[in-house]
């Protein structure tokens, strides 16, 4: 299984298909089996590179609280160690944090920047929030956790379906990797502290924020500030869609996703 030896890290990674380097970076909790819907599909079109970020999945646990832009930092490393200049960057939830720092991090390598259901600050606000969720993550069970995590992204539709929401609790409970308590407290942690929303100006590569309309995590007045404090972003909101948009409505956002894409398909990395 491929590994690198970066940034302090030893970070499992993935690389699919061939064509434009897209870069993709998952949320809070999520390794690699969270992309299944996304991979195969863009890897028709990209040589998709899925990196598992630190504290989850097969990469390395810290031994150490960090910062969003040291997960950014963690990437960079990656595709250096692929030799991989320029790409498309794509990230969801805490992935679309860690994508926003790269961008800003390294802004004449990428050349389209997609944010998913993701956030660009809250203050204090975010800090509380987060150390209050970690307070009750601590106290659950294994499966009180995988419980909390799918009413937090699903949709209340999805649970009309029993059959489903079962399936998809096995498939969570089922992870040869599951994800260390600790390591989530640390990820989340590094969530509430994230906040570049007075140098989002700063971008001027092509940025598509995409945002669900019936999120429960990051709720959809966020998508909208993040896209209106980046100069020409477009922003997409799927009406309707919970936070785990890209497993529970997979055609729809990966649609969306590669739409956007195909129309900068050809787009320079921006400036320095």
């Amino acid at each position: 299984m491929p590994h690198a030896e970066v940034n302090g890290q030893r970070l499992y990674y993935e690389v699919h298909g061939e064509g434009d380097p897209l870069v993709i970076v998952m949320g809070l909790s999520g390794d690699l089996l969270a992309w299944a819907p996304q991979i195969p599909e863009f890897a028709k079109s990209y040589q998709v590179i899925a990196v598992e970020n630190r504290d989850v999945g097969r990469s390395s646990y810290a031994d150490a609280p960090y910062e969003i832009g040291d997960m950014a930092d963690d990437t960079l490393a990656l595709v250096d160690e692929l030799g991989v200049d320029g790409f498309h960057l794509l990230g969801v939830s805490m992935g679309g944090a860690i994508s926003q720092h790269i961008a800003l991090k390294a802004p004449e390598r990428v050349r389209t920047l997609t944010l998913g259901v993701t956030w660009a600050g809250g203050g204090r606000y975010m800090q509380e929030r987060s150390r209050l969720l970690g307070e009750q993550y601590r106290r659950m069970s294994r499966e009180e956790q995988v419980e909390y995590l799918m009413l937090e992204g699903m949709s209340e539709k999805f649970y009309e379906d029993a059959d489903t929401v079962a399936w998809l609790k096995r498939m969570m409970l089922s992870n040869p990797n599951p994800q260390d308590t600790h390591g989530f407290v640390r990820q989340l942690d590094a969530c509430g502290r994230h906040d570049v929303r007075d140098r989002l100006g700063e971008l001027s590569m092509p940025v598509h924020v995409i945002g669900a309309g019936h999120d429960l995590m990051v709720p959809p007045w966020k998508s909208t500030e993040l896209a209106e404090r980046i100069p020409g972003a477009k922003l997409t909101m799927l009406e309707g869609a919970p936070h785990l948009v890209n497993i529970e409505d997979a055609g729809t956002f990966n649609a969306s996703v590669l739409q956007f894409l195909a129309e900068h398909a050809r787009s320079p990395a921006a400036q320095a």
